[in-house]
């Protein structure tokens, strides 16, 4: 067990990309311990992958880089300035409330600042705020994307802690209303300090229109859900819904409607059970695809082409992670680390509430070192034991682990938010850590709310009947 851990930890702190830090320990260790022959190193890793819900993070990661070209993310953009622009300090709700929607597309924090953070920094630094601040806001709304469902986070915790990946889906949408909150009352306490106004005018004809979208939107799932119940099969259903939705929306040109349709076609389908969320995630590259080639005409060949490549080099990045950090993960299982740990932890306390503290502590001192893919799928293996012996809701946990490892993103030395916006913004990543640290308040604020009240949680997988 030492030899696995101090190997992994030397060849990181050689600065050893992860996966491969991971990879090199474990083969060193079968090596010398004779455990199992060498060949299980290629078995267990090639058997990390195979995974039919691990299917959805290559179309996620697709649909998210298809938005980008279509030409959504500008829509989402001006949509959230109608809808929340008017209020002070506006282009810092604006920043939320538009994460908020695209992260029901994109399932990543680094697509999400990569995204919208390029058009929100330079909307804000055009109207007067400080690059530090445009930096913070977007940084922290950027955790949203992992938060609020869809999210690849969740969809390898739930095919490594084997619980259902729509029960987590579900569990995110309260605690994703939850940091929105909390980090929307941040811009006001800062709008009222430095005696910002409003970035547009308030307008009601604006809002009623911004609002009426929404309406549009959000009946999408509900008007099939009664066609259904009508007797219509779910696929002439859909038909008829998105028939209409496009008789709507050219005719009205609402530049948002089409735009929203992503994230409710992939939560409200996942939450009706029309589909898993590997076929949801095709379902928005198909629609990804309808937006920018048939609907807006952003979208060329090439442009396909590259965001195709572009997925296809983060899968691979992605996807090498979890093969290497299986092999890795099975040899904490074997050498009885996992059960060590266990055993230690439950010597020193059996209050899953002192544990949680513990291990919040742990997985964001983690998560400011290790990839999140990596950390998920190493620390599942050793810390869910615990958490099903003290009686804690994996769902629960799945939550608490994902925040932890979203605020890890925002710090050095590997937090890649913190690494993209330093970029988009020109900024040194010492000055990004620094406009990141108020940001911290309203994100540890959430974490600590969803650690210690779990209904926030557990209730709507409860309500819709995915969770006991």
């Amino acid at each position: 067990m030492l030899l696995l851990l101090g190997g992994f930890l030397v060849l990181m702190l050689l600065g050893v990309p992860v996966a491969i830090a991971m990879a090199a320990s474990s083969l060193v260790y079968i090596l010398v311990s004779g455990v199992t022959p060498d060949v299980t190193l290629a078995q267990r890793m090639i058997a990390g992958v195979e995974s039919f819900p691990l299917l959805a993070v290559p179309f996620f990661i697709l649909a998210g880089n298809l938005m980008n070209i279509a030409g959504v993310t500008g829509r989402i953009y001006k949509f959230a300035v109608a809808l929340v622009g008017w209020m002070r300090g506006g282009l810092g709700h604006v920043n939320i409330i538009g994460s908020v929607i695209f992260s029901g597309m994109s399932g990543t924090a680094i697509a999400d600042a990569a995204g919208l953070g390029t058009i929100e920094i330079k909307a804000m630094k055009d109207h007067g705020y400080s690059t530090e601040f445009s930096v913070g806001v977007t940084a922290a709304s950027a955790t949203l994307g992992p938060i609020i469902p869809p999210s690849l986070p969740f969809v390898i915790y739930g095919m490594m802690a084997n619980v259902s990946i729509g029960a987590l889906f579900l569990g995110g949408l309260i605690p994703g209303v939850v940091l929105t909150l909390l980090m929307m009352i941040t811009v006001s306490y800062f709008a009222h300090k430095n005696k910002w106004g409003s970035d547009t005018p308030f307008s009601w004809p604006q809002i009623g229109s911004a609002g009426l979208e929404i309406v549009i939107v959000l009946s999408f799932p509900l008007a099939i859900w009664l066609m259904v119940m009508a007797g219509l099969s779910i696929n002439v259903a859909v038909v008829i819904g998105l028939g209409t939705l496009l008789a709507i929306d050219w005719y009205f040109d609402f530049s948002a409607v089409m735009a929203l349709m992503a994230p409710v076609i992939l939560i409200g389908g996942m939450t009706l059970g029309w589909f898993t969320p590997t076929e949801a995630a095709v379902a928005a590259v198909i629609w990804s695809l309808f937006l920018g080639l048939v609907r807006y005409r952003t979208m060329t060949l090439q442009t396909v082409a590259k965001a195709t490549f572009d997925t296809i080099e983060t899968t691979a990045s992605v996807l090498f992670i979890v093969t290497a950090a299986s092999i890795f993960a099975w040899l904490l299982t074997v050498s009885q680390a996992a059960q060590t740990l266990s055993d230690w932890v439950l010597s020193v306390t059996q209050n899953k509430w002192v544990f949680l503290a513990l291990a919040n502590v742990l997985i964001l001192f983690v998560g400011c070192f290790i990839d999140t893919t990596a950390a998920i799928t190493i620390l599942v293996p050793i810390l869910l034991p615990i958490v099903l012996k003290l009686g804690i809701d994996p769902i629960h946990f799945g939550l608490i682990m994902t925040l932890n490892l979203m605020i890890g993103l925002l710090h050095p030395p590997l937090g890649m938010v913190l690494f993209v916006l330093a970029r988009v913004a020109k900024l040194s990543v010492e000055r990004t850590t620094v406009a990141i640290l108020p940001w911290l308040v309203p994100l540890m604020l959430a974490l600590i709310a969803i650690t210690y009240i779990p209904e926030l949680t557990l209730w709507l997988p409860k309500y819709m009947g995915l969770s006991k």
